[in-house]
C-alpha cells in the first residue's frame, strides 16, 4: 500500500502497518478537522472499515476505532455530529471502485478487535488552552489549571478561587458537548465519592456556552488530559452517581421551563434534558 485516497476534507494514506490521514484547511472544512491536522492511526486500532452510500453522489468510508484505542473518541463519547467524526472520509461516486479496493484491502490487514489495554492514537499534545464561559482552561501536560473569569463563574467558584490539579490526582474526564444543553468539562478525581453537582457549582468543571468551550479546542483538550491520566496506569472504577434529591431535580426543571419559556432552549433541548433529570430520580 503507500497510495493515497483524497476526499472532501481529507486524505488518507494507506500504509502496512498504519492509516495517516491528513485533514484539509479550507474554509468549508469542519474546524475539528483542521484543528487536528493529521492523524496517523495505526491499524491494530482499527475495529472495522466501511463503505456506504452517501448524500448526493457520494459514499462514505468509515473506519471504526477499536474502544479504548483513541483517545479523542473515549473523550467524544458518542456526541460528535456526523460531518465532524474524524473517521469518515466522503467521496465522489467516481472513486467508489477505488474506495472499495481499499476497504477490501484494509479488512484484510484488521487482526485485532474488542477493547484496547492502552490508546493507540496519539492524543493532542500539550500544552493546550481554551476559554470557556466561567473560566480559562489550561493544560501543560502534567496538571489542569482553571482560571476563574469573574463575570461568568458562579459565586462558589470565584470565592474559592482558581484551581489547579495534577494528573495524578485524576481518574478521567467528562466531556458534554457545547452543541447540546448544559455543555462541561468536569475533571474527575481518582477516589470519586459523593454526590455529583451542576458543573457551573463544581470547582472541578468549566461549563460552556455560545462561542466558549467550541467543540475543536475543548473535545482535543479533554482527550489530551484523558490520554495523561491512562497513562499513569489503570484507574479506580468511578461510580455510578447517587439518586438525586427529587426536591432538586423538581427545581431543576422548574429552572429549566423559565428558559424554555424564554426562548433560551430549543424544544428539542427542552424535551431531552427533560427526560435526563427526570432519569437520576
Amino acid at each position: 500500500m503507500g497510495d493515497v485516497l483524497a476526499g472532501f476534507h481529507a486524505a488518507w494514506e494507506f500504509e502496512s502497518d498504519s492509516v495517516l490521514i491528513r485533514y484539509e484547511r479550507g474554509i468549508r472544512t469542519p474546524r475539528l478537522f483542521q484543528a487536528l491536522g493529521e492523524r496517523r492511526v495505526p491499524l491494530a486500532a482499527l475495529d472495522e472499515v466501511t463503505l456506504t452510500p452517501g448524500r448526493r453522489g457520494t459514499v462514505v468510508l468509515r473506519a471504526r476505532p477499536r474502544p479504548g484505542a483513541d483517545p479523542l473518541m473515549d473523550a467524544a463519547a458518542g456526541q460528535l455530529r456526523e460531518g465532524s467524526d474524524p473517521y469518515r472520509l466522503v467521496l465522489p461516486t467516481g472513486r467508489e471502485t477505488l474506495a472499495e479496493y481499499y476497504v477490501d484491502e484494509l479488512k484484510g490487514l484488521l487482526t485485532e478487535s474488542g477493547p484496547a489495554d492502552r490508546y493507540l492514537v496519539a492524543a493532542p499534545e500539550a500544552p493546550m488552552q481554551f476559554k470557556a464561559y466561567d473560566a480559562k482552561a489550561s493544560f501543560d501536560g502534567t496538571a489542569v489549571q482553571f482560571r476563574w473569569s469573574w463575570t461568568g463563574a458562579s459565586s462558589a467558584k470565584w470565592k474559592g478561587g482558581d484551581r489547579s490539579f495534577t494528573v495524578a490526582d485524576l481518574g478521567g474526564v467528562e466531556w458534554r458537548s457545547p452543541e447540546v444543553f448544559e455543555g462541561h468539562l468536569r475533571l474527575l478525581p481518582r477516589d470519586a465519592s459523593g454526590e455529583a453537582v451542576p458543573a457551573d457549582q463544581d470547582p472541578a468543571s468549566v461549563v460552556f456556552g455560545l462561542g466558549y468551550g467550541p467543540v475543536h479546542e475543548s473535545l482535543p483538550f479533554a482527550a489530551a488530559v484523558l490520554a495523561a491520566v491512562r497513562a499513569r496506569g489503570p484507574v479506580p472504577a468511578i461510580p455510578a452517581p447517587a439518586r438525586r434529591d427529587p426536591a432538586d431535580i423538581a427545581e431543576r426543571i422548574r429552572h429549566l421551563g423559565e428558559l424554555h419559556r424564554a426562548g433560551l432552549v430549543t424544544d428539542e433541548e427542552f424535551s431531552v434534558k427533560k427526560a435526563e433529570l427526570l432519569a437520576e430520580l
